[in-house]
């Protein structure tokens, strides 16, 4: 008669490592923070790379493009040429930084000088662009008048002019950004964690033992995250303005419309919040549902960089996320110093959110 097996060490190793797998896989979090997320960047900064470098020139209208020097800075694959827009326009785009400089061509009635003029104007809202496209078209230049050498003479010449325009920093970029990013991290991860709790921990269940009415309860903590929001978004915007030189075009009249709109905004990113709340079973399926809704409008809303920089099919779905019309209406009421009223179009798209979002949120909020 056989005695007992002997005891596996081994076999007992790969149970514990099997139930640890298992455990591993049933929670959201660590899938989604360890596997997901990674991911998810990989694939959102490798289309943002994926193009290459290259500089962005505008050619001011009315410019001279029959001549050879054109030709040849037009064949350059990293220079992208903006030849469409009105001279305005272009030296707002400059002074913006979504330009790195502005060419004009002309031909020269001077016959001791080469016979195209040319002149290139850079900004400081681009520094690295505008060096990077001054160094390239200088060598389109030299080109050019090797190519005349059997003239014995120069064919073009190039000028540089630094604009002096009130040039958008980094931190006009960064900034309202970094506001909608903390706006909609509140309303959404806020909201979501405090009415799971206060419905788990049966807290709701009290309440409605008192006489209040259940819209006050929710008036109540909505009002404590207004509040809450104001007072960092003021924070936010004061510490960019006095430490790194923000722009606040009008002062405190634009202080207050981006206080306005971030009232706004948050509303909207609240009632995204109660969804998740009403979806999620216990706090720890709170930060994988969340991060589906904030994390691909924290890459792709224009948080960092321009939405532009992304592949045209990509863009589709940048400008159908709300915290991208929030960004680019709180650049607009700070650099451009416009009110409140004059980014109707981003505030409707916001509002058209929030309708949806709301629908939604009363469908799936769970008292109890």
């Amino acid at each position: 008669m056989n005695g007992p097996k002997p005891y596996s060490q081994l076999r007992a190793m790969l149970a514990v490592t099997q139930a640890s797998l298992r455990s591993i896989f049933r929670n959201p979090s660590t899938v989604a923070f360890s596997f997901a997320l990674p991911v998810f960047f990989i694939l959102i900064f490798g289309f943002i790379g994926k193009g290459g470098f290259s500089v962005t020139v505008g050619v001011a209208p009315q410019s001279d493009t029959t001549n050879r020097a054109y030709s040849i800075i037009r064949a350059i694959p990293v220079v992208k040429l903006v030849t469409n827009e009105p001279a305005a326009q272009m030296r707002e785009e400059l002074n913006r930084g979504n330009l790195d400089g502005i060419l004009s061509l002309a031909k020269s009635s001077d016959s001791s000088k080469p016979a195209l003029q040319m002149v290139f104007q850079k900004s400081k809202a681009s520094a690295e662009g505008g060096a990077m496209a001054e160094l390239i078209l200088s060598n389109a230049v030299n080109r050019a008048n090797l190519a005349g050498m059997p003239e014995l003479k120069r064919t073009a010449e190039l000028r540089v002019e630094e604009v002096t325009d009130p040039a958008f920093k980094k931190i006009d970029f960064i900034l309202p950004g970094m506001l909608g990013f903390s706006l909609l991290s509140m309303g959404v991860f806020g909201t979501a964690f405090v009415f799971l709790n206060l419905r788990n921990t049966l807290v709701i269940k009290r309440f409605f033992a008192t006489p209040i009415h259940k819209a006050y309860i929710v008036l109540g903590e909505a009002l404590s995250r207004v509040i809450f929001a104001l007072m960092s978004s003021s924070l936010i915007i004061v510490l960019g303005y006095l430490a790194f030189g923000f722009t606040l075009q009008h002062g405190i009249f634009t202080f207050i419309n981006m206080l306005l709109l971030a009232f706004i905004a948050l509303f909207v990113f609240m009632g995204m919040g109660f969804i998740i709340s009403g979806l999620a079973k216990t706090e720890s399926a709170v930060p994988p549902l969340a991060n589906m809704i904030v994390l691909p409008q924290l890459l792709l809303g224009g948080t960092f960089f321009p939405v532009s920089a992304f592949p045209s099919w990509l863009q589709l779905i940048s400008k159908a996320l709300p915290l991208t019309y929030l960004n680019q209406a709180m650049r607009k009421i700070a650099f451009e110093g416009v009110s409140i009223f004059s980014v109707w179009p981003d505030i409707l798209a916001l509002l058209i959110w929030g309708v949806i979002v709301y629908i939604l949120a009363t469908r799936l909020f769970k008292w109890e």
